[in-house]
């Protein structure tokens, strides 16, 4: 598989950039293209009533890839003569352990993020000053779609040195009945479960496949508002310009939302037990001013 030269990758940022779009004050990026009438139809979709999460549990036990594990302690209170127990929570929410929401100002590229705003006016000691993680508390209500490419590639999972390409994304639409339209969460699953299961657990994100760039072209284009999957872009790319491109072009040029690592092995297992691959898909994120990210709950209803 040809990979794309920094100029290309240049070029295809500036072919999918949505700055202004909406206005230079956007900071919903694709979630705009989520329109009500889009909810209704995506409200159409529920027809057994099953639901549920496709989430994978925060845990508090570090290894190799939960580096910043869960951080999670008992309290209580009493007040007239009432004990209740209380907790704290801390959650490191990015990296390769947790289902999380990305910011758009999370990824920056040369020195920009979503909308052209500088990075250096953007990140604060106190947090983002721009296109933080409030931007997605109204929730995300949209039809959801599954891909998957696993099984569309021909095997149980695409193997480590292989990319997750535009053929295999429409080769698993045909097979799924489906078609990736505008306003859509788009979810793949390239089967790294399966993988673990044979052949270990990985130790980092060089350990397995990755989308190819043009993927990121092929969502601008179908007009994607969610990006989620048990893969991300093959890390690092071979670019020295643009080696995150699904960050980097597809956050920082598109306003793509991510919504990274959910479990696609249990989507798939509810697909599967529904005979369909589209579903009614509901997440948000926690409001923290000024957050980059968010653990995040993401839902399927039948």
């Amino acid at each position: 598989m040809n990979t794309l030269t920094d100029e290309e990758l240049r070029a295809m940022f500036q072919r999918c950039s949505n700055w202004g779009r909406w206005g230079d004050d956007d900071q919903a990026g694709t979630l705009n293209l989520i329109t009500p009438e889009k909810r209704r139809e995506a409200a159409g979709l529920v027809r057994s009533g099953r639901s549920g999460s496709f989430t994978r549990p925060l845990s508090k036990v570090r290894d190799e890839v939960n580096v910043r594990p869960l951080y999670h302690h008992m309290t209580t209170s009493a007040h007239n003569r009432y004990i209740g127990a209380h907790d704290w929570v801390g959650i490191s929410c990015h990296g390769l352990a947790n289902t999380h929401l990305d910011a758009l100002s999370h990824s920056e590229f040369e020195g920009k993020v979503y909308n052209g705003r500088d990075w250096k006016d953007t990140w604060t000691f106190e947090g983002m000053a721009w296109c933080d993680i409030t931007a997605q508390v109204q929730g995300i209500v949209t039809r959801g779609v599954l891909l998957d490419v696993a099984t569309a590639h021909g095997g149980q999972w695409i193997d480590t040195e292989d990319y997750v390409t535009v053929a295999d994304l429409e080769r698993a639409e045909e097979s799924a009945g489906v078609r990736v339209t505008s306003g859509d969460a788009l979810f793949v699953h390239s089967g790294l479960r399966a993988q673990e299961a044979h052949q270990g657990a990985y130790q980092s994100v060089t350990d397995r496949a990755g989308l190819h760039a043009e993927c990121v072209e092929w969502m601008h284009q179908r007009g994607v508002a969610v990006y989620g999957g048990d893969c991300v872009e093959r890390m690092p790319y071979p670019s020295v310009a643009v080696p995150m491109p699904l960050h980097m072009i597809g956050c920082v040029a598109m306003g793509l939302c991510l919504l990274d690592y959910p479990e696609v092995t249990t989507l798939l297992e509810m697909c599967a037990a529904e005979e369909r691959y589209e579903f009614l898909f509901t997440c948000a994120p926690l409001a923290i001013p000024g957050g980059t990210g968010s653990a995040a709950n993401p839902v399927a209803t039948f």
